[in-house]
């Protein structure tokens, strides 16, 4: 079984004789029930701590997706015990972070869960996350710090979920713990049309019954690199109309199916 280049649509890749490849799946790799994905781009600074510190905080089997990286990202993960999957094109860190949740589904893990390359998830708060997936009803779980951020960062939050109506605490967060239907739905080809990982994923799983639950983590300093999306207000302003789009259209999607109901 392999996984190739990716699809024309421009998600992550999926099972074919054709095209690039760019890892063999090997079921033998599996060694736990626990798989840790980290999207990474460029992230050579940081990557082999981060690797290291996971698998001593296990156990836990650890993939890092490299995001088409001009470093030696790829090299020092596997260095550090981490499988990894090359991308031959930069995706963006959702479509990485799908990346690995379809190799999760795969390989048939009971866990899959997503962490963030450049330093600011603590390893040891894993077990916080899955040991919630466990005694709760949810099928995924945010690792939530809402004290986190910018002004720019909490504006955006308050209007995210005043016009998709979520009410999650921190919609942002990359750390979370998804169970096998979580992994299921989010490793879907439905899921590939999302640019960021938060309220449009957030919005796809509320539609399909996925419950979300959310556990206070404390989040670290960036290692290195900055935000994508709020290093800056322009870059602000484009995510939240990308993504306010996405609120309003749900909105009206119940308030149709609503009528229709009547």
């Amino acid at each position: 079984m392999k996984f190739s280049a990716p699809n024309a649509r421009g998600g992550p890749p999926e099972d074919s004789a054709h095209g690039a490849l760019v890892t063999t799946i090997r079921h033998d790799w599996r060694l736990h029930n626990i798989l840790v994905v980290i999207p990474a781009l460029n992230e050579a600074d940081s990557i082999s701590s981060i690797v290291e510190e996971i698998i001593a905080a296990g156990p836990y089997d650890v993939v890092v997706v490299d995001d088409n990286s001009g470093d030696a990202t790829a090299v020092l993960a596997m260095g550090a015990g981490a499988h990894v999957i090359r991308l031959p094109h930069h995706l963006g860190s959702w479509r990485a972070t799908q990346t690995g949740i379809k190799y999760a589904k795969r390989l048939g893990y009971d866990v899959a869960v997503t962490l963030d390359a450049d330093g600011q998830h603590k390893p040891a708060d894993i077990v916080k996350l899955t040991s919630a997936l466990s005694t709760n009803s949810g099928h995924l779980v945010i690792g939530a710090c809402t004290e986190r951020g910018s002004a720019a960062r909490r504006v955006a939050w308050r209007m995210l979920r005043a016009t998709s109506g979520i009410h999650y605490g921190d919609i942002t967060s990359g750390f979370r713990a998804l169970d096998r239907q979580a992994i299921s739905l989010l490793s879907s080809s439905a899921a590939v049309i999302y640019d960021y990982q938060d309220v449009g994923v957030l919005l796809m799983c509320d539609k399909a019954g996925i419950t979300v639950t959310e556990v206070p983590v404390e989040m670290l300093h960036r290692k290195n690199g900055k935000s994508r999306i709020f290093h800056s207000w322009p870059a602000v302003l484009t995510y939240m109309l990308t993504t306010l789009l996405l609120g309003v259209a749900k909105r009206n999607n119940t308030r149709k199916a609503r009528n229709r109901g009547r």
